[in-house]
């Protein structure tokens, strides 16, 4: 919703303080569908070259999921640090071995069902129940754990920040689209140079429609869209961050009351619940 509130502000500061200062709007609706074919087919072309068939489905199923708010927020960490404190405690007090039913098979596991938010995301599962699996195993110490953590997180960021670098060079583009459309729009004025000056003029002022819609649509609609997918990124990035703290905490002998302190503490402030939220959330679970 704010997305489309932000297009809709700019498109009125732009085209409403243009017509009150007396612009002819019927100039550039005139030379609109042939100046965006122009840069815009131009451009899709140049995003299809630039990147990868992966890259190009990562981006249209990222550009959707920028117009819907956040899902990251602090209902959904509180159910997070509950299941990884449910299941830390039943491995404290039953020993690893009692979770590896729940690890082998998250879908069907009791403590897994009652947190339906995190329980059905399959990235939150998969990475919880990779590394307790490896703490069940005993094969790994902590810091070997880390690195593995690290690693798959450093993979997944870049995977995430594949479509927010393909919409950055996107907007990086459009400008010289536009100066493209707009060139040729003076090669068509001169190769009209008989005309009278009115007919010339208005050639002249369809070209640079070009200029000015390669401008907007890149500082306007693309770059805006671009950095708005990358905050999304940073989020996503958080949660498994914070999966990790806890994690590593537990194997490092803390209970898991601390250990899931360790995991809230690395939530960013605006979403991350304080302690007694997290506290009287986690006793309202057991």
């Amino acid at each position: 919703m704010f997305v489309i509130i932000g297009y809709v502000v700019s498109m009125v500061c732009i085209f409403g303080v243009y017509i009150v200062h007396g612009g002819n709007i019927q100039v550039i609706l005139k030379a609109l569908p042939f100046e965006m074919i122009t840069i815009g087919g131009s451009a899709l072309g140049a995003f299809v070259v630039n990147n990868q068939p992966k890259v190009l489905k990562a981006t249209l199923k990222a550009i959707p999921q920028a117009l819907k708010g956040s899902k990251y927020t602090k209902a959904r960490y509180m159910e997070l640090l509950a299941m990884l404190y449910e299941i830390l405690q039943k491995a404290r007090k039953e020993g690893l071995m009692a979770i590896e039913k729940d690890v082998e098979a998250p879908h069907e596991s009791e403590i897994f069902k009652k947190y339906p938010v995190v329980g059905n995301d399959h990235h939150v599962i998969e990475f919880t129940t990779d590394y307790l699996r490896m703490m069940v195993s005993g094969n790994l110490n902590s810091h070997e754990i880390e690195a593995l953590m690290d690693a798959e997180i450093d993979t997944h960021h870049a995977e995430a920040h594949a479509p927010v670098a393909a919409i950055a060079r996107l907007a990086g583009a459009l400008p010289a689209f536009g100066i493209v459309a707009a060139v040729l729009g003076v090669v068509n004025t001169m190769g009209s140079v008989g005309q009278p000056p009115s007919v010339l003029g208005g050639m002249i002022a369809s070209a640079l429609v070009g200029t000015f819609l390669g401008i907007l649509l890149a500082y306007g609609f693309v770059e805006p869209l671009g950095g708005l997918l990358e905050q999304k990124t940073e989020d996503a990035a958080k949660e498994f961050q914070c999966i990790k703290s806890t994690l590593l905490a537990s194997m490092q002998g803390y209970n898991p009351a601390t250990a899931i302190e360790f995991g809230r503490k690395v939530l960013f402030s605006t979403d991350r619940p304080t302690f007694s939220e997290l506290e009287g959330h986690v006793k309202g679970k057991k």
